[in-house]
């Protein structure tokens, strides 16, 4: 006889005790494919709810090679050190067989992995950039809900993933090389809109000339852009992993804008239409995924896409027949 499985509220305590086990459980069921498993994770997030919000996220991203799980780590082990839990969750829209780069993380922060105080959590893509940041949404409130007083969000891919951390997190910082040049040529200007603050990383030994002339070069193309925000300018820092140098500082950066933000009210309106955003992103995936799975749409789909390949018929023209086939009775 199989034993009986949990609740949805035995979950929901084994979370706000922080046990690890209940936590990445929860976690597991908001990530299945299977609709039981999926609805008993909504149940247990309905649950979590009303204890989260309390946590302060950080999103950060940057170019392969720049250091981010170094920093994060070095990051997580100074805040642990100082009494706080905290959670890791990254974002890669990369292959939910093979998991991409992403399940390297653990091992590249094995010190961080071994603290009682740490969670460290990848989020498969299931080949949708959307599923993720819907995900990892939804893993930040498990971990808010488990006492977790930072949840620090990485983007291990690049291009549209640091749009969708930005949408979920208090404060977006990007880590960027000790030599600007092509880098900063490259760069692209949503990124820097989007950051709160620039991190020039690996600025030691040898490197750390370079990198205080990049970070002229940075807060040069900063003042050439709107801050997003009336209360904060963005701040171009220095920092170092390897030696700890500018760790503390960045934390205090986070914290100086916390409290600039929460003086004007613009940190919570900023969540509130995060949370907006996040609704009707949820609608457009569910409608999308309805209309995909319709047995008459699901029937044209295919002659449609092969008469456009063909020029035989216009996407708007083969569109409006698709959305004719959907409405349809």
């Amino acid at each position: 006889m199989s034993a009986r499985a949990p609740s949805a509220a035995e979950y929901r305590d084994g979370v706000r005790a922080g046990d690890r086990r209940a936590i990445a459980k929860t976690i597991t069921l908001l990530e299945s494919r299977r609709a039981d498993h999926a609805e008993l994770g909504q149940q247990v997030l309905e649950e979590l709810v009303p204890h989260t919000g309390g946590a302060v996220r950080v999103g950060v991203t940057g170019t392969p090679g720049v250091g981010k799980s170094s920093f994060i780590e070095a990051l997580g082990l100074q805040l642990i050190a100082a009494g706080q839990r905290v959670a890791v969750l990254a974002v890669d829209p990369s292959s939910p067989r093979t998991g991409g780069s992403i399940l390297g993380d653990k091992t590249r922060m094995e010190r961080l992995a071994s603290e009682p105080g740490a969670f460290i959590r990848p989020s498969p893509s299931g080949g949708s950039l959307g599923g993720v940041a819907h995900r990892t949404r939804e893993t930040m409130l498990v971990c808010e809900a488990a006492g977790f007083g930072v949840v620090i969000v990485e983007t291990v891919g690049v291009g549209q993933s640091e749009a969708a951390v930005a949408s979920m997190v208090d404060f977006f910082a990007v880590l960027l090389q000790p030599g600007a040049g092509d880098e900063l040529q490259g760069m692209k200007k949503g990124v820097l809109e989007l950051a709160d603050a620039l991190v020039v990383h690996k600025a030691d030994g040898e490197l750390r000339a370079a990198a205080r002339r990049a970070a002229v070069e940075y807060r040069h193309a900063l003042g050439l852009l709107r801050p997003a925000s009336p209360q904060w300018r963005p701040p171009v820092l220095l920092a170092s992993a390897r030696s700890g140098e500018g760790i503390a500082e960045f934390w205090e950066t986070v914290l100086a804008h916390r409290q600039a933000l929460q003086a004007s009210g613009e940190l919570e309106a900023r969540r509130r239409e995060q949370a907006r955003a996040w609704l009707w992103s949820l609608v457009d995936e569910g409608l999308r995924r309805a209309f995909r799975s319709h047995p008459a749409v699901a029937r044209a789909i295919p002659v449609l896409e092969a008469e456009v390949a063909a020029r035989k018929a216009t996407p708007a023209a083969a569109a409006r027949s698709l959305l004719e086939a959907f409405l349809r009775r």
